[in-house]
């Protein structure tokens, strides 16, 4: 029987929407401030991401792999199923694209212009703040405890990680593990830990010089950049995908268990990491020789407000402060712990 036109177009037209979904996704996870958590939340894929995500485990990866031998088939076949793999992918193609595209915009904003384009990144990581703090409540103490905690960490990390950690491999690896748990929750970015970690800049950098030296081979260029940019794409790559079904579920777990707590935590930190693009603002001037000016911190502001006027009309559609009150699915109700002297 000859499959149907109608419907084979009709998975095709879904197929497609699905990928434009990705692209959403990926440009708002190329910039701090609107996470990809939000976009996909937005879109109507949050519950299905998240499910797909946190179905990835050694195991089923296993599966997959062994699928290759004889009378393993079926068992991989199940495996792809349950972590909705098709899902992914085209989901994934979609971030992709939209990442090395918006990146290299980025990249190009950082270095040339940091003012305005830190000063985006400002407004955006404080509407958001601010939007995810006016549904949060700290009326216990673990609750105030985990916000302090949030805040100080961000805090002092935002001005001392990229001297600390510096951009090796390792750093790289975890990087990658600790940007891809910002699925889990609307409102965080993967971009805006990243620069929390002092690792912004010199991603964005390797990735638009990976893909610049592609285009160079292609042309009869050397490969030595490629494999040179390469090895930290494909450090960061695996540290995301370990980061799926290790640092993703530790964040799942504190959310379904000590959900209250966790946001507050998260929150805070938010807020706590806008002290990074100021800090990074004026160490791209020092680079550039200049110093701050009235003129420029007007500069500053004012792409702070437009920044912040973008994320308050994606709140205005996504409900960026719904997070809290649709927990993951699967969720234990903990709030009663609170009478009890629990976390929350």
């Amino acid at each position: 029987m000859s499959p149907d036109p109608d419907e084979s177009r009709a998975d095709r037209t879904a197929w497609l929407v699905i990928y434009l979904k990705g692209l959403c996704m990926g440009t708002a996870d190329a910039v701090p401030g609107v996470s990809g958590g939000t976009i996909a939340l937005l879109t109507g894929i949050y519950e299905r991401l998240i499910d797909a995500v946190t179905n990835v485990s050694p195991g089923r990866i296993l599966d997959v792999v062994g699928g290759v031998l004889p009378g393993r088939r079926e068992r991989a076949v199940e495996a792809l199923r349950a972590v909705d793999a098709a899902f992914l992918v085209v989901l994934g193609a979609g971030i992709m694209t939209a990442v090395v595209t918006v990146t290299r915009l980025v990249h190009t904003g950082i270095t040339e212009f940091p003012v305005p384009t830190f000063g985006f990144f400002f407004g955006l990581i404080a509407a958001s703040a601010w939007v995810l703090l006016s549904e949060l409540s700290l009326d216990t103490p673990g609750r105030v405890g985990a916000a302090v905690a949030g805040f100080v960490v961000a805090f002092v990390v935002s001005g001392s990680a990229e001297a600390a950690l510096g951009t090796g491999p390792v750093v790289t690896f975890v990087a990658g593990a600790i940007a891809v748990s910002a699925m889990i929750l609307p409102g965080l970015s993967g971009s805006l830990l990243l620069i929390l970690l002092g690792q912004y800049e010199f991603m964005t950098g390797a990735l638009k010089a990976f893909v610049d030296g592609l285009l160079a081979v292609v042309l009869g260029g050397s490969v030595v950049p490629v494999v040179e940019n390469g090895a930290i794409v494909v450090a960061f790559v695996l540290g995301a995908f370990v980061g799926l079904f290790t640092v993703a579920h530790a964040v799942r777990w504190a959310l379904e268990h000590h959900r209250k707590p966790t946001l507050a935590f998260l929150v805070a930190l938010i807020v706590g990491a806008l002290r990074a693009p100021v800090e990074s603002t004026g160490s791209q001037l020092a680079e550039m020789g200049r110093t701050w000016t009235a003129e420029l911190v007007g500069v500053f502001a004012l792409t702070a407000i437009v920044g912040a006027v973008a994320v308050l009309v994606v709140d205005r559609y996504a409900g960026l402060g719904d997070v809290e009150d649709e927990p993951p699915r699967g969720a234990d109700e903990r709030e009663e712990t609170a009478a009890s002297g629990g976390l929350d």
